[in-house]
């Protein structure tokens, strides 16, 4: 099968090229042509050199993932398309296109949001393309200004986010302002505006201040029979700003008779670097959480923020490329063991909604009248194939009346730290997602992850809406304590 016509000569795709070919075909039919090789060993410092070149040739380029792919439905551009992009890596891959500029960018402005993955008939496995290949790419970016090397990428997002002390210092005087209402007074005046606009994104992505909650304790007893034991993670941005939801997701864990047991020592998931290509500090996370956690303690490490959890879970099929190259170096027992506590970790994670539907809802009590939409985190719906559970959980509680979302599946712009180094596209996307909760006619809002939770709350506040944005298990929580929803 030959390449989309302009794939070569333009060295990326056309934009909504109408020559794509839109009918499946096998994988062997979508091999390049003798006059194009396939390089089966591609030389050091090729960004595709430690993928597996089968996973490439899954994608048979019938464009049934284009539909659910967010910056293709928001540009139409072809590059912008998972095919599109798995074309891009498989050019560079086999030598018939240079890594340029305008290629890193098509790769880089992909939300990583495996919406693909779910609409792919094929079973292309996106994750397991796009982020070796951003991370190899990062990693070789001779001539072109690495991530580490960016003021944002290494004061705010590597420096701050996974230090959840560092962090809390640094939002202080920001907390002092809007305890003053003083962050008010200066959106009315625009002086946001005079922001950098990636520092002007985090400025009005803070959510409203609110009482400060303590640390949780490092065990919470189960409330009635104990069914289980399992460790909480809490995450770094997530303990910092959503406290109140690890306390909410610590007391239905009791309610459900869980003993909680939340691990002093737990840092970073990783997430934050590992999908902005920075894959050593990523991995010295995981292996602090490896040492964390006592397995052999827990019956599940049960996580809340849906991309803390797709991280945690994928320990297992990261960093295969780094131990071949520590085997070489005769560290083989060393490196073997490192990935056998990360596997073992991986397979003991469950996000919050899926554990307490495999042990069965103790159900809640307390009427929450209100009518909520349910929106689909992608790390949790794509990545993790979680979408029925928080619905069935969320139909437990008493006069909660649930209604669909259109377009659910679809980001909201926030994935990771996407919508503070893409503003433009993750605003393009927000504004969307909120079009589509207005017309659900819903007071409440309801998403199992946190950057969902601040995007939402953000675009909402910029337009002038009043909602209740909330993850599942704060609703849960007031049900199981028979109170009502906060006013806001």
């Amino acid at each position: 099968m030959s390449p989309p016509r302009g794939f070569l000569e333009s060295s990326v795709l056309p934009a909504r090229d109408t020559n794509m070919p839109d009918t499946a075909v096998s994988p062997a039919e979508s091999r390049p042509e003798a006059a194009l090789p396939i390089l089966t060993s591609p030389a050091a410092g090729n960004p595709g050199a430690a993928i597996d070149y089968e996973l490439f040739l899954d994608c048979v380029h019938c464009g049934l993932c284009t539909a659910s792919c967010p910056t293709y439905v928001e540009l139409g551009n072809e590059n912008d398309s998972p095919r599109g992009r798995i074309y891009l890596m498989r050019a560079v891959t086999d030598g018939r296109l240079e890594l340029t500029g305008d290629v890193r960018r098509h790769l880089e402005l992909c939300l990583d949001c495996r919406a693909c993955e779910t609409a792919c008939p094929s079973g292309v496995q996106y994750g397991k393309l796009i982020e070796p290949f951003r991370v190899a790419m990062e990693q070789s970016s001779e001539g072109m200004a690495a991530k580490s090397d960016d003021w944002f990428h290494r004061w705010i997002l590597f420096g701050l986010f996974p230090y959840p002390e560092r962090l809390r210092w640094a939002l202080a005087p920001a907390r002092f302002m809007q305890s003053l209402r003083l962050d008010r007074v200066a959106e009315a005046l625009g002086l946001f505006k005079l922001l950098p606009a990636r520092l002007r994104q985090l400025a009005q992505t803070l959510p409203p201040r609110r009482a400060a909650e303590p640390e949780l304790p490092e065990v919470l007893p189960a409330i009635g029979t104990r069914r289980a034991r399992v460790a909480l993670f809490t995450g770094c941005v997530g303990d910092v700003l959503f406290r109140h939801t690890n306390w909410a997701t610590a007391r239905v864990l009791q309610q459900n008779g869980c003993e909680v047991v939340v691990p002093r020592t737990q840092v970073c998931c990783g997430a934050i670097h590992f999908h902005a290509g920075s894959s050593e500090p990523a991995r010295q996370f995981a292996d602090a959480n490896v040492r964390a956690f006592d397995l052999a303690d827990v019956d599940a490490v049960v996580v809340n923020i849906a991309g803390c959890g797709a991280m945690l879970k994928d320990y297992g099929h990261h960093w295969h490329a780094e131990g071949r190259g520590a085997r070489d170096a005769g560290r083989g027992d060393e490196v073997a063991d490192a990935q056998a506590g990360r596997e073992r970790l991986a397979a003991k994670v469950r996000d919050v909604n899926e554990f307490l539907a495999e042990l069965g809802l103790v159900p809640p009590k307390g009427e929450i009248r209100a009518v909520a939409t349910y929106h689909d985190a992608c790390h949790l719906n794509h990545a993790q194939k979680i979408r029925e559970q928080p619905r069935k959980l969320l139909a437990a509680i008493p006069g909660l009346e649930l209604r669909d979302l259109p377009e659910t599946d679809l980001c909201c712009g926030a994935a990771g730290t996407y919508n503070l180094t893409e503003p433009e596209m993750a605003q393009r996307l927000s504004r969307r997602k909120l079009a589509n909760i207005l017309s659900t006619g819903a007071s409440v809002v309801v998403t199992a992850n946190a950057g969902c939770l601040l995007q939402i709350q953000r675009e909402a506040r910029m337009q002038g809406h009043v909602l209740s944005i909330v993850h599942p298990m704060e609703l849960l929580d007031l049900s199981y304590r028979g109170e009502r929803l906060p006013q806001r």
